[in-house]
């Protein structure tokens, strides 16, 4: 896939996610958030009021830290359709 087309599908991917209503598992939530502060190249500090929640996040965060922002979008779109393809 090029560079255009991958763009193209990591935005349809996050607009699903973002139009989708039901709640998503903890585990796959912590998933799209890694990949796509990853892929969208931001690296602020995560941001909820709940200590317990920043440190997950955080480890999330640095689970990814060594991929390429490509292969993040990639692996976003992966993610976002396997989800969808899989579930109930």
């Amino acid at each position: 896939m090029n560079k255009k087309d991958l763009d193209i599908a990591f935005k349809e991917a996050v607009k699903r996610v973002n139009e989708h209503k039901e709640p998503f598992p903890a585990d796959t939530l912590l998933k799209l958030y890694a990949y796509y502060k990853k892929a969208t190249n931001d690296y602020g500090r995560p941001k909820s009021k709940k200590a317990i929640i920043n440190a997950f996040k955080t480890n999330a965060l640095f689970q990814v830290k060594n991929i390429t922002q490509d292969k993040a979008k990639q692996i976003y779109i992966d993610l976002v359709n396997n989800y969808f393809l899989y579930r109930k």
